[in-house]
């Protein structure tokens, strides 16, 4: 029995702290160390781009072992070729030491450094190798995995993130607001439109890393320098697909959406009698960046109609704030993404078809493809979106609501407690504090010693010292808007980086591209991508859900959408940090399937190979043309017509293509 086979035998019990595989026996040496690392995440800081940026690099670790001894594909960071006399195992092999090797280097000094060694050591010692082989010498299966390796792991102590200096960023960004003590009522700020880091007495990160008296620092707002897979941009000082800046305080939109925030708050009683149905058949299936969708008529797969699916609204509202806050299991959602790709991989309906058509390739080829398109599509969302957000640096509902209800109210001169750059008033959601509105039985009776302030109907948030697992809903009442908290605990409370545009959106719609391009199809297997939560077993904000709830989509799509919405309700992001973030992921994942495919034809190094097939003939260009006019309906982002990469398609892209094709391969 050959090493890593034996590996898989015993898996089940070796595998510590990863997810369970519907796969069993046939996990293949990719999805282990996926495993490995997503399990190294959940015990790490939340840091969402450097998590994708590992993501993808072990990813690309991995294909680039695999395609070394494929004769057509082209590697993407290390480039070398190798024969064996049995491939498979080879590759189990290659990868298992080029992926252990990284991994171990990168969680070096991660806060679960010591657990992640301990588990990446013994899976690899359970696989059947050498702990201590760390040749680069010679033809063997390790010595070529060490030697990518070190590949990549120069490739990453120079790609622009400061990996050497624990990714601190190094381009004089300094936060311009004075942070905020949220214990104490409202929010003093230089510059409302911009980023306000929060100060703690006692910081708990998202999986439960203790931290303690903290005040947060920017995350990565250098990231937009760092080394993408796919993307290209003409000034190297600007973000790449820069939208724009947000809305500002001067703005209308500016409090329309966080008076939105409020009313999502407002959503979050499981008790208040809304319900929602929540069946692909009646919601999404929106336009990207849009919430305009009404269902799907029928399920693809089955031709049938999807069932109705009602729960209650506060239900939903939680458990999508709680599901996507960083993934199922705190992996962060590049993370939370693999989790998803996962999934549909092991589903008994999926078919391992690159791209839906072609031969069925096995399992190995499939995760390492599958891995470097949504990984790839992973990291480059946050090179972009970090980017958004280093340069905008805008601010955070907990500073804007607080800072800008604390003015008074903008909407009615004649009403008390006037001022331009006050809150908008909605009756019954957002209303100033009145003598009469206070009085004994009235809806403010609890708010009487605060007449003049602006009050607001919103989740009433932890009480200090919550008990664990938490026992009861806090519910929805009338609050001081001064004191709102996002739906969050309040040992975290909100991120630690600015808000526009959302890192949930961004990252989950340019995996789910990716997703729908290595599937080939944007829905889940037979139609139907589920979640399901126990009654009063998933929350950890507070207990619920108060019934059993299922999550469900018709495509990708749809479950980055509601990434995104879940923002919205969990208080952490505004339309427009939202909606933004889903536009500008739809180009990344596009752009990184794109540049997947190339890989995996080999069309680096013979560009004009168009059909794949290893060889240049007229095929390719009849394969070029039929391309080039569908990208005139279908648009240019992502084409593969867009031969030169300028994001346009257009008859430069015919002499180019010509041009190659005569040319020749490299």
């Amino acid at each position: 029995m050959r090493p890593f086979h034996a590996f898989l035998v015993g898996f089940s019990a070796l595998a510590a702290g990863a997810l369970a595989s519907s796969a069993g026996a046939q996990m293949s040496a990719a999805r282990a160390w996926d495993e490995q690392m997503l399990a190294a995440i959940r015990i790490d800081k939340p840091r969402p781009p450097i998590h994708a940026r590992n993501l993808y690099h072990v990813s690309a670790a991995m294909y680039d072992a695999w395609a070394a001894y494929d004769a057509h594909a082209d590697q993407v960071l290390h480039h070398e070729r190798a024969t064996a006399v049995d491939v498979e195992a080879a590759r189990a092999e290659t990868i298992s030491y080029a992926a252990y090797r990284l991994l171990r280097w990168r969680n070096a000094h991660s806060a679960g450094a010591a657990a992640t060694t301990a588990a990446l050591d013994s899976a690899f010692a359970a696989m059947g190798y050498d702990l201590n082989n760390v040749s680069t010498t010679g033809n063997t299966p390790a010595a070529l995995g060490n030697r990518i390796y070190e590949t990549i792991k120069a490739f990453g102590l120079n790609d622009g993130s400061n990996e050497v200096n624990d990714y601190a960023y190094n381009n004089g960004y300094a936060p311009v607001n004075d942070p905020l003590i949220f214990k104490f009522p409202g929010a003093v700020m230089n510059n409302p439109n911009r980023w306000q880091p929060l100060a703690f007495d006692y910081l708990v990160l998202q999986n439960g890393i203790v931290v303690g008296a903290s005040i947060q620092s920017f995350i990565g707002p250098h990231w937009a320098s760092v080394t993408p897979f796919s993307l290209t941009r003409t000034d190297a000082s600007q973000p790449y697909f820069d939208p724009g800046p947000p809305p500002q305080t001067s703005d209308t939109q500016f409090k329309s959406e966080f008076a939105s925030v409020i009313l999502a708050s407002g959503e979050l009683d499981p008790n208040d009698g809304a319900t929602v149905d929540i069946s692909p058949g009646a919601s999404h299936n929106n336009e990207v960046g849009t919430n305009s969708g009404t269902g799907y008529a029928v399920n693809p797969v089955t031709g049938l109609p999807y069932p109705p699916n009602v729960v209650k609204r506060g239900d939903y509202a939680r458990v999508l704030a709680e599901f996507f806050a960083d993934g199922p299991s705190s992996e962060t959602p590049p993370g939370h993404w693999n989790v998803i790709a996962n999934k549909v991989s092991d589903d008994p309906l999926a078919v391992f078809r690159i791209g839906g058509t072609g031969p069925v390739v096995n399992r190995l080829e499939w995760d390492v493809k599958t891995y470097l398109a949504v990984n790839g599509a992973a990291h480059d969302a946050a090179v972009s979106c970090w980017g958004i957000k280093g340069k905008y640096d805008s601010v955070r509902p907990i500073s804007a609501i607080r800072r800008t209800c604390g003015m008074g109210q903008c909407s009615d001169p004649a009403q008390p407690s006037y001022n331009p750059e006050g809150m908008i008033l909605v009756p019954g959601l957002i209303e100033v504090i009145t003598a009469a509105s206070s009085a004994p039985g009235e809806r403010h009776e609890a708010l009487g010693t605060f007449i003049g302030e602006v009050a607001i109907r919103a989740w009433v948030g932890q009480p200090p010292n919550p008990p664990s697992p938490p026992t009861q809903a806090y519910g929805v009442g009338w609050i001081r808007a001064a004191t709102w908290m996002p739906y969050q605990k309040n040992t975290f409370v909100t991120p630690p980086f600015a808000g526009y545009t959302s890192g949930h959106s961004t990252y989950s719609r340019a995996a789910a591209e990716a997703l729908a391009g290595i599937t080939g199809s944007p829905y889940f297997p037979g139609g139907l991508g589920t979640y399901d939560f126990p009654a009063n077993a998933f929350l950890k904000f507070e207990i619920g859900p108060s019934q059993n709830m299922q999550l469900q989509w018709a495509t990708y799509y749809d479950a980055a959408d509601d990434a995104g919405i879940s923002r919205i309700y969990g208080g952490i992001h505004i339309s427009s940090d939202d909606l933004t973030g889903r536009r500008n992921g739809e180009v990344v994942g596009k752009l990184v399937w794109a540049k997947s495919q190339k890989y995996f034809q080999g069309r680096i190094t013979c560009p004009a190979d168009f059909d794949g097939s290893g060889s240049l003939s007229v095929g390719d260009i009849l394969s070029f043309i039929a391309a080039w006019f569908n990208a005139t309906a279908t648009g240019p982002v992502g084409s593969v017509a867009d031969f030169n990469e300028d994001g346009a398609v257009n008859v430069q892209d015919i002499f180019a293509f010509l041009n190659s094709w005569f040319v020749g391969c490299q």
